[in-house]
């Protein structure tokens, strides 16, 4: 007999009284059911479609469980944190959940994994009630129906992803499955087989029935189709295929507004809510402030990663580590990086333990730039603040280290008009989360040309990446001068690699620094079955620094995903089989 599940559906009330782009119609109450008839029209279904986009950020108003951070879009905790780019941060003692996502010992009572859940099922609900819905529509033409189900199954098959990113053994469902109901009804959904060939066929629809262009830059169009279909291929190792589909994004492919993709000159750029919707910027959660929302359109799953103290009021989590600081480090002579050294002596050296009045000498050897747009560290500009001034800006450094993030900050002078001026804190803003950028589109298709053995053509791809990091214009000056921050130097392969395995260390290797703290390391190790040996690795160095890691290990086989919540095992009546392991 075939298990099934049973997944409480928190959020369809809410959905049903959609009315604009803000969340703020999740503070509705619902008066029962829905009925479909209300919002089977052009205008109700096109509601229901923003209500299904409005979920991207893991945040929904009013909700209890829907929640910021620990359903955020940028995975900070699950994708950074538990891949080695950061530590948990703060205090030992403020969210404590993070602390055992962190050592690899979380269980499955741990809640940050049931807020995920919901917010990722949620999202799955919201796309089938806009299917649902439009099938009875009557002054919809065809091809206006073709649209919105590519949108709708596009969004599907991400919330899906995540789920499947998360847990492997997840349940896949559709709209003939969800019903007209009130929060907390229990849809029957079958989770025994691998959901990968229904998020693919979804991502399929979307990429052959989407246009290339849209009316709003936040939306899913063709490109963004194509580019997440090749990241689903890619995560199932299906090398040809994504390759094709990647080469035609690579090729062709531009925003919905028609602006052909291509790599910025200045990586900083990314991550600056003034210069958000870039030609870079393939699919990104939208983030706004100061529009009346109260900060539920902000970046709220990132409101703790500021820096704690001076001008800042929130909140010393999200703490880059010394192993992600000490991979910047290049080789003087050629610039290119140690992808199996970078640890070893001499580390890039950090202000720990140095009182904020000592003197302090940042250091003086060779780095990549994207090391100072990534990482706050002491003495460096730290965007228009002036110098990042170590211990003062940091809640506790004995414990979460003498780094702080920066991509999701935002700049001095954007203070209460790109971050959010009625909440409290200012670290909610209107910085998107990007899911793809054009350079995972890149360093994707060099990943399918190493597999595809043509290893000239994967050097190639790395080398636009690295070409755009080495640009002056990507390095971190000090202030008011033409002096860059630190030794910069960023070198091409202009060798050809050895063999296959070089190759494949270095394209993985380039990924860990183009996208670091961007919430994809961890999840990225465990498609390259390189998570046990990278991870344990990482704590037995991280663990002589950072002392609370002290035992802590990864367990090969079990901790790829994480345990399935208990509270959902709980609601199916001990149906819903727990990963294994846990």
């Amino acid at each position: 007999m075939k298990k099934k599940i049973f997944i409480t559906i928190t959020c369809l009330a809410g959905i049903y009284l959609l009315y604009s782009c803000s969340k703020n119609f999740l503070n509705k109450s619902a008066n029962g059911t829905l009925n479909p008839d209300l919002l089977a029209n052009t205008t109700g279904v096109e509601q229901l479609l923003i209500g299904a986009y409005s979920l991207l950020d893991g945040y929904s108003v009013g909700s209890a469980t829907v929640g910021s951070w620990s359903s955020a879009a940028s995975n900070w905790v699950y994708g950074s944190i538990a891949g080695g780019d950061a530590h948990k941060g703060s205090t030992a003692t403020d969210q404590p959940e993070i602390n055992a996502i962190e050592n690899y010992t979380a269980v499955p009572t741990n809640a940050f994994f049931n807020q995920k859940w919901i917010a990722v099922y949620d999202g799955v609900t919201r796309a089938n009630i806009v299917l649902k819905v439009m099938a009875n529509a009557t002054d919809m033409s065809d091809a206006v129906k073709t649209r919105v189900a590519g949108e709708a199954r596009f969004l599907r098959a991400h919330f899906h992803f995540e789920a499947k990113k998360m847990w492997n053994n997840a349940p896949y469902i559709d709209e003939t499955m969800t019903e007209f109901t009130v929060p907390n009804e229990k849809v029957n959904v079958p989770n025994t087989e691998d959901i990968w060939p229904k998020i693919q066929a979804d991502l399929q629809f979307a990429y052959d029935n989407l246009p290339a262009t849209m009316n709003a830059v936040g939306r899913a169009n063709k490109w963004a189709a194509g580019a997440m279909l090749g990241k689903c291929l890619v995560f199932q190792k299906k090398w040809a295929e994504a390759k094709t589909v990647l080469e035609a994004v690579y090729a062709n492919g531009t925003n919905p507004l028609g602006v052909k993709y291509g790599l910025l000159d200045r990586y900083q750029d990314n991550f600056n809510a003034a210069t958000k919707n870039s030609k870079e910027s393939v699919f990104a959660v939208q983030s706004s402030v100061n529009d009346g929302g109260g900060a539920a359109n902000a970046n709220y799953g990132d409101v703790l990663n500021g820096p704690y103290g001076g001008p800042f009021d929130c909140c010393g989590f999200f703490q880059p580590s010394q192993d992600l600081v000490n991979s910047y480090k290049v080789d003087a002579a050629t610039g290119l990086p140690s992808t199996t050294n970078y640890n070893a002596a001499p580390i890039v050296t950090s202000d720990e333990g140095v009182a904020a009045s000592a003197p302090f000498t940042p250091y003086g050897g060779t780095l990549d730039p994207r090391l100072d747009w990534t990482v706050g560290r002491r003495g460096i500009p730290y965007l228009d603040y002036g110098p990042h001034q170590g211990v003062a800006w940091q809640r506790d450094q004995a414990y979460g280290g003498p780094y702080n993030p920066k991509k999701n900050v935002y700049y001095k002078e954007q203070k209460g008009k790109l971050t959010d001026a009625s909440f409290w804190s200012s670290t909610v803003t209107a910085i998107n989360c990007n899911l793809i950028r054009f350079a995972d589109v890149i360093l994707w298709l060099a990943e399918c040309e190493v597999e595809a053995g043509d290893l000239n053509k994967a050097r190639a791809y790395v080398n636009e990446v690295r070409a755009r990091a080495a640009l002056p214009v990507s390095w971190v000056y000090l202030d008011g001068t033409s002096t860059p921050a630190a030794n910069y130097k960023v070198g091409l392969y202009n060798t050809a690699w050895a063999n296959q395995e070089d190759a494949r260390r270095a394209v993985h290797f380039e990924r860990k620094l183009e996208m670091g703290m961007e919430g994809h390391r961890f999840f990225d190790l465990v498609r390259w079955g390189e998570a046990a040996a990278t991870l344990n690795a990482y704590l037995q160095y991280e663990s002589n620094i950072r002392t609370y890691l002290k035992g802590a290990n990864f367990s090969a086989g079990k901790t790829e995903y994480f345990p399935i919540p208990q509270t959902q095992i709980d609601l199916s009546n001990n149906v819903l089989q727990q990963n294994p392991g846990y």
